[in-house]
């Protein structure tokens, strides 16, 4: 047994990923390859699916190369992938009819205007448990059918398959046998009916999509499929698939009702897992299903920021005030605090729990003495209000204290912000001495499924915690401060005017 690995593959909104995971859930051996960005007009973002695809598979290949591990050693692999990005191609020549719309796009915002107009949003929220939004994948499919030419007649003629990320790799890594996806990513896609667990007619319908395009439905942790021979020499079992943030939830141990997480990559996720029973929200957030194991679904609550990590990425390659990412802590720490200055990241709107597709960035305060010191630690500050807004949001709706928040994800590793975090929220942070959760959760269903581990109980105890943050400032510090970040919000929110002139209210 200690010879037997799982792979878990890391498909993510700038890399792919390809780690291998041991019987005691550590990694041995990873492989990365980023892939290009599109953004062909303000506020649209593509990926390529072949360039995905290749990516995936390069990383495989080199994760295997670096473990100098046998593929007779592979147990079994598992899937994790940025959620709600939607890709549709030719079921019988695998090819993608266009790019990837990618979950951060907002070209459907006005879409989705129009649908809460006629009076739609009760009907998705209830039966979904998402918000009327773009980023979610429905009228993202419906926008490719009315848009690219001949596609709504192929699809009509069961010509075309529909899949979020982990519908694309596992159709091509079966060589085109298989098309399924996860109960947690079809909770996605605002068409998947949460409480009858199918598709729903009546969505469909609404937004005028053929059930034909939409793939099977299946467990999150159970052998779906096998990859072809010609892959790996022999055909591996795939056995776990979730989408990126119910996998780091799985993955961080959060499996009894109350526990909740966060995941700062990109965006920032923060989950609660509310067990059996689906908690509505009555504050922007979303009711999620958490994970399908042995047919019986469970439950999260959800918060989603667009912009976490990001913002980091744009002080280093956009503004060009940092040469890497790692600058920002020293920076931050080098200034007592921000000089007041706010930066709301709402550079593709805001998300939970505002779900403002006409906010843009914005960042008030700034004087003669403002430097990038001030303007680095606004933007790790950013993460931490804007984390505190969702989970502020879900002690309400679920009725429950959160006294400890799981944390994982690049941007969590600052020190700063760990510690800001805690501050800011009033309770303590733990980060794993694991990282890689969102791996490690595709890993870990993907090994309870083929027998690897043979309970969650067992995946408990693989767990160590790395840090553990406390709050350092007092209350009343904590609210002015968060006062403050709220006026900014205000500031950014309404400023994209739509099209024949005026804001939206």
């Amino acid at each position: 047994m200690s010879n037997e690995y799982i792979l878990a593959l890391d498909q993510g909104t700038t890399s792919s990923r390809a780690i291998l995971f041991d019987v005691n859930g550590q990694p041995v051996a990873v492989g990365q390859r980023e892939f290009t960005q599109y953004y062909p007009k303000p506020g649209w973002v593509e990926h390529d699916p072949e360039e995905i695809w290749f990516s995936q598979w390069s990383a495989i290949q080199d994760c295997l190369k670096n473990a100098k591990v046998d593929a007779g050693q592979i147990k079994a692999i598992g899937i994790t992938n940025q959620r709600e990005t939607t890709i549709m191609w030719d079921k019988e020549t695998g090819k993608a009819v266009h790019n990837a719309i990618v979950w951060q796009c907002r070209r459907t915002a006005e879409y989705c205007d129009r649908l809460r107009e006629q009076g739609y949003q009760e009907v998705f929220q209830q039966k979904t448990g998402l918000i009327l939004d773009a980023y979610f994948s429905g009228t993202k499919v419906a926008w490719l059918l009315d848009q690219v030419s001949g596609l709504r007649e192929r699809a009509e003629r069961g010509e075309i398959c529909f899949g979020t990320v982990d519908s694309w790799l596992i159709y091509k890594l079966t060589g085109g046998q298989t098309h399924v996806t996860d109960y947690s990513n079809a909770s996605r896609t605002m068409m998947f009916n949460i409480h009858s667990l199918q598709w729903d007619p009546e969505l469909l319908q609404i937004l005028n999509i053929p059930e034909s395009v939409c793939p099977q439905v299946v467990d999150s942790s159970a052998v779906v499929a096998h990859t072809t021979i010609d892959l790996f020499g022999r055909e591996i079992p795939i056995a776990g698939i979730a989408g990126d943030q119910q996998a780091a939830l799985f993955g961080q141990g959060c499996y009894s009702p109350g526990m909740a997480k966060n995941t700062y990559g990109t965006g920032s996720f923060l989950l609660m897992n509310t067990g059996k029973e689906p908690v509505p929200s009555k504050n922007g957030l979303v009711t999620t299903i958490a994970w399908g194991i042995d047919g019986q679904v469970e439950y999260a609550l959800e918060g989603s920021l667009f912009v976490s990590g990001a913002v980091v990425q744009w002080l280093r390659d956009e503004l060009r005030i940092i040469g890497q990412a790692a600058e920002t802590e020293a920076l931050a720490l080098s200034v007592p605090d921000t000089g007041d200055v706010y930066l709301v990241p709402a550079f593709v709107g805001l998300g939970a729990p505002y779900w403002d597709s006409y906010a843009r960035g914005t960042i008030v305060g700034i004087t003669r003495g403002t430097n990038r010191a001030h303007l680095s630690r606004a933007a790790l500050e950013s993460i931490a209000y804007q984390t505190r807004d969702v989970l502020s949001a879900m002690i309400q709706d679920s009725g429950k204290t959160v006294d400890v928040l799981r944390v994982d994800g690049g941007a969590i590793n600052n020190a700063f912000l760990a510690q800001f975090q805690a501050d800011i929220l009033g309770c303590r942070v733990e980060r794993p001495a694991v990282t890689e959760t969102t791996a490690m959760g595709a890993a870990f269903l993907a090994g309870l499924a083929v027998g690897l581990w043979p309970d969650r109980d067992a995946l408990s105890k693989t767990l160590a915690v790395e840090a553990t943050f406390s709050p350092q400032i007092s209350e009343a510090d904590r609210d002015a401060l968060y006062g403050r970040w709220q006026q900014a919000v205000e500031r950014s929110r309404d400023w994209v005017q739509r099209e024949g002139g005026g804001r939206p209210r």
